[in-house]
């Protein structure tokens, strides 16, 4: 298929630039397969439209404070660093942008006092740089980092409000530097009314990487590559989804990360098997979908990678059809936008 075919025009102020006044407030489009019918909803309603047996799978990862803001010491010039990994203690993979050519050995001087020593330019563009500090990675991204807010949300930096509801309820496992955004809108209460319907809540893990917010820029979207990411099923959630399977009750995903995680441990016949490493799966039209029966996700950008796997999900004539009405019913759209449940 051609990626034109997952291009649409959205209108700027549509882009959320902050999220609902309420977590659970949201606005939800309900998107059944079957008859190809669309419902407007609030996302407080998730609960009504769920049923007992139905497993939800979360991803617990947690964003990290990975932007890093300074200045080149030899040069005095701005620099502008993201936290990616961390290659042996305290000698981090960093996403750098800064005027000239900074070379090994160089020093940054963050913001607030960390310093920085440059080892090597990697091949992709990235830097290895140490942090000239002994204490854990993650205590010295709390301390200095701010939280990587994606380049459609336009703000100088993050505002107090971005640590909150830039992450989920439950994050707890640190190694994002992009939240999995469909999660933003549940509260605890909205769990709690899961459990006592007899919905069940599993946790499986994606660490989500800058590469989520690159478009596809070659023709046919069948050509486009996605970076790998650190993902983990463990053995008891890897059982719990198929006893969910078993009994006849279906697998509901919260995200496009959930689903990649799910899409990776299951096999031909629809069983999941336990699986720690990395993923670079690639989910559109064509693609079988063995893991997930329905789907959380919010608005996605045009030509990207995830407006394709909702569309191998759903359809692309449906999808399609979803997102005019969207943007017709003016819903917001991206990570701080509104959501979407496909049945």
């Amino acid at each position: 298929m051609h990626t034109d075919d997952f291009d649409f025009h959205l209108p700027d102020d549509l882009i959320a630039q902050h999220p609902a006044d309420r977590r659970d407030r949201s606005r939800l489009m309900v998107v059944h397969r079957a008859s190809g019918t669309i419902e407007h909803r609030v996302f407080a309603d998730v609960p009504d439209l769920l049923r007992a047996g139905d497993l939800l799978v979360r991803n617990d990862s947690k964003v990290v404070p990975a932007r890093l803001l300074g200045r080149r010491e030899a040069t005095g010039g701005r620099w502008e660093g993201l936290y990616l990994r961390e290659h042996g203690r305290n000698v981090w993979e960093l996403m750098t942008q800064t005027r000239g050519r900074p070379q090994p050995g160089e020093h940054i001087l963050i913001d607030g006092g960390l310093r920085l020593q440059l080892i090597e330019r990697l091949d992709d563009g990235h830097w290895l740089a140490r942090a000239l500090d002994l204490r854990p990675t993650f205590d010295l991204l709390d301390s200095y980092g701010h939280i990587p807010l994606p380049p459609y949300i336009h703000r100088e930096a993050d505002d107090p409000e971005d640590r909150d509801r830039y992450q989920t309820v439950y994050a707890s496992a640190p190694g994002s530097v992009a939240a999995p955004t469909a999660g933003l809108h549940f509260t605890g209460a909205i769990f709690d009314r899961l459990r006592s319907l007899g919905v069940s809540i599993a946790d499986v893990t994606l660490h989500v990487g800058p590469g989520t917010f690159r478009p596809i820029k070659v023709d046919r979207i069948e050509d486009h590559e996605l970076h790998a990411e650190w993902v983990s099923l463990p053995p008891a959630v890897s059982r719990q989804l198929n006893a969910t399977r078993s009994a006849g009750g279906r697998i509901v995903a919260v995200g496009t990360t959930a689903t990649r995680v799910l899409e990776s441990c299951v096999d031909d016949a629809g069983a999941f098997r336990p699986y720690t490493g990395q993923t670079n799966i690639y989910l559109h039209p064509g693609v079988p979908i063995r893991g997930v029966d329905a789907l959380i996700t919010n608005f996605h950008l045009p030509r990207s990678s995830l407006l394709v796997l909702v569309s191998a999900l759903a359809g692309v004539e449906l999808i399609r059809k979803a997102y005019a009405e969207a943007v017709r019913q003016r819903y917001r759209f991206y990570s701080y936008g509104d959501a979407m449940l496909i049945l």
